[in-house]
């Protein structure tokens, strides 16, 4: 295909991408290159910008989803490693501040609460089938889990008494639209300004006169939905570190019911950012092998290897490189098989 169509025509290659289950990988191929040329118009964009600003002949690279860097022309090749890169960033730059390796970290916005794991200093991979618009895909996902709640969630009363908070959101209109900016519409952000826990947001008195009741069950709600998306994420039912970052993040407690500890960084409102500029860049590759044709510890090594040459085709150093994770898993099911997932990680060329 590529002696007849040329270098630029992009092809996609299903063992690159996705892992075990054949319509589940074939899904996330065709998804991939759906956003071959998102992802070629984003990065073109991107360079422009840059040149507009007389920022030239510099190496430019994107975040992918497990918490790490990519080149450019990485990106173009694999688009669909760049969805859910937002929270992993988070995650990172969670770890980063708090120099926590392991812990639960929710990252709250002004629309949503994207709750991960922090595991040995990366966002922990879901070891599911991932849907993405319904469609069921298998290539590399964070484990996340989503729910509407942020700064500017809208907070009503039910006819029966009770309590809602979001999922609708006024969004990136909070500082027109909340009554602590002068707005006429009921936020998160106003509950716990009138509970006195945000005084440094907006002005806190244009929310004094809102229902104590209000208030009072609006922060139970608020509470319950980020205490239930923490539990939704624990291996065990052992109390965890909760990582709090995001601007959102002045909505949580300093304590959860579930964590042993909540910690609240310096600089948590930027920890994306962060997560960003600390990143390093990866290479991993899953594979299934025939321990008759392939021994084991050969198939590992040479898992390894292509790993390696994985993160270094993404833009890592070659010096740096390092494998970090290595998990064999037998397949009884195809006789002697062996599904062998390595990742290496190093800094980026400079």
């Amino acid at each position: 295909l590529r002696a007849e169509l040329g270098e630029e025509f992009p092809i996609s290659v299903s063992s690159e991408i996705g892992s075990l289950g054949f319509l589940e990988r074939e899904n996330a191929s065709i998804l991939n290159a759906a956003l071959v040329d998102v992802a070629r118009t984003t990065a073109d964009s991107f360079e422009e910008a840059l040149a507009a600003e007389g920022i030239v002949d510099v190496a430019m690279y994107l975040g992918q989803n497990d918490g790490t860097l990519m080149s450019v022309d990485y990106a173009k090749r694999y688009p669909i490693f760049t969805i859910a890169c937002g929270p992993t960033n988070s995650i990172r730059g969670a770890s980063f501040l708090t120099q926590e390796k392991n812990a639960i970290v929710v990252d709250i916005g002004g629309t949503t609460t994207d709750v991960g794991v922090l595991s040995h200093g990366f966002p922990r991979e879901s070891m599911v089938a991932v849907e993405i618009g319904d469609v069921r895909t298998n290539f590399r996902m964070p484990d996340l889990v989503s729910v509407g709640l942020g700064g500017g969630s809208i907070v009503r009363r039910a006819e029966d008494g009770s309590v809602t908070v979001g999922p609708d959101s006024v969004g990136f209109r909070v500082t027109r639209d909340a009554l602590v900016f002068g707005g006429d519409v009921v936020t998160a952000t106003d509950i716990v300004a009138a509970r006195g826990l945000a005084p440094e947001v907006g002005d806190a008195s244009l929310a004094s006169s809102l229902d104590a009741d209000l208030v009072e069950r609006g922060y139970a709600e608020i509470v319950r939905i980020i205490e239930d998306a923490v539990d939704a994420m624990k291996t065990s039912a052992g109390d965890v570190k909760v990582v709090l970052v995001g601007g959102g993040s002045i909505l949580a407690p300093e304590a959860l019911e579930g964590a042993s500890a909540v910690l609240r960084p310096p600089h948590f409102g930027v920890a994306n950012a962060i997560g960003s500029a600390i990143a390093q860049v990866s290479g991993q590759i899953a594979k299934v092998f025939s321990l008759s044709e392939t021994p084991r510890a050969q198939a590992i090594e040479e898992s390894k290897r292509r790993a390696c040459d994985e993160a270094i085709a993404a833009g890592a150093d070659p010096a740096t490189v390092e494998v970090i994770e290595v998990e064999d898993i037998p397949m009884a099911y195809l006789g002697d098989a062996l599904c062998i997932r390595v990742k290496a990680v190093g800094d980026l060329m400079l």
